[in-house]
């Protein structure tokens, strides 16, 4: 190297240093202790294992090797989650200015959290399979519920979700963002942990879909690619965090792709938006929604037989 080279990268070097110390919010240097992305991103898959075994890695499990090796699996996960529940917890409380160390029920606290979401576990999956089922009768093209699990993106994304969302609504920071927005790099599937979603929930194709924070998702729901659950304001929603900024679909809602739905609107029961629909009002049950040509939409409600 150059005399010349040599100075020209020292100076690069410099100029990052200075851009550290200007810059410390978008680094983690020193001894502030969060959890690498990369063991989140590993201990999510690993929580899957659990979900699906079998389908979403390549080991081996039957009769005979099934208590061990889930049980070995169990036991890490739980050790690990509890250290990584831990960190974000302290990591927060310094945010706040507080120290996690002071508080005699810290340590329960993080333990509770890690014991209850392994025992979640039995409940998730029956929530899952009846995810698969909906996408089974739902989807033409679906050969297999294990096809599904080992395949589709819209089930990925979901699971992932129902992962974080638990966490989420236990006041665990950091680590559901990090999970939901790992599948969403995945799948193109963006749902945030703090959305409620209800049971058999269907995703076709996926790529594109945005879900908000407020948004409410009851029972057999059908999305496809490029729905929006959006809120109307960034400025309004910014000054008012706390308030519900998004859609709430009701039971046995069918949304078609490229809809966009904005603000804190209800769809009634049993309704249908058609696709590339624009709706930012309610609507009631069992309306129909749809582009009667390029300048205007129709809005219809069926009458119950």
């Amino acid at each position: 190297m150059s005399t010349d080279q040599g100075k020209r990268l020292q100076k690069a070097i410099d100029a990052l240093m200075v851009s550290y110390k200007e810059h410390p919010d978008i680094e983690h240097i020193g001894d502030m202790h969060i959890p690498a992305k990369e063991s989140i991103i590993n201990l999510t898959e690993e929580i899957q294992v659990l979900l699906f075994p079998g389908l979403i890695r390549q080991e081996s499990f039957d009769n005979l090797n099934l208590p061990h090796l889930i049980g070995q699996k169990t036991v890490s996960i739980f050790y690990r989650l509890k250290e990584a529940i831990e960190l974000v917890l302290c990591w927060k409380a310094s945010l706040e200015g507080e120290r996690c160390q002071e508080n005699p029920e810290f340590g329960e606290q993080v333990e509770s959290i890690a014991y209850e979401f392994l025992e979640y576990l039995p409940t998730l999956r029956e929530v899952l399979s009846e995810d698969v089922e909906a996408i089974l009768r739902g989807d033409p093209a679906s050969v297999s519920k294990r096809e599904i699990v080992l395949a589709y993106p819209g089930l990925q994304a979901v699971s992932v979700f129902r992962i974080a969302h638990f966490l989420h609504q236990r006041g665990v920071p950091l680590i559901p963002r990090i999970m939901t927005e790992h599948i969403h790099s995945k799948t193109g599937i963006d749902i945030h942990p703090g959305v409620s979603i209800g049971r058999g929930l269907m995703i076709d194709h996926g790529t594109g879909i945005v879900i908000g924070e407020t948004a409410i998702i009851k029972d057999q729901v059908r999305l496809y690619q490029g729905v929006t659950l959006g809120a109307l304001s960034p400025q309004h929603s910014l000054a008012n965090p706390d308030l519900k900024r998004h859609p709430t679909i009701e039971n046995n809602v069918i949304v078609y792709a490229g809809a966009t739905i904005l603000g804190d609107v209800v769809v009634g029961e049993g309704s249908i938006i058609g696709g590339n629909v624009w709706l930012t009002h309610s609507i009631p049950p069992r309306s129909r929604v749809f582009l009667k040509d390029a300048d205007s939409v129709q809005e219809e409600r069926v009458k119950a037989s």
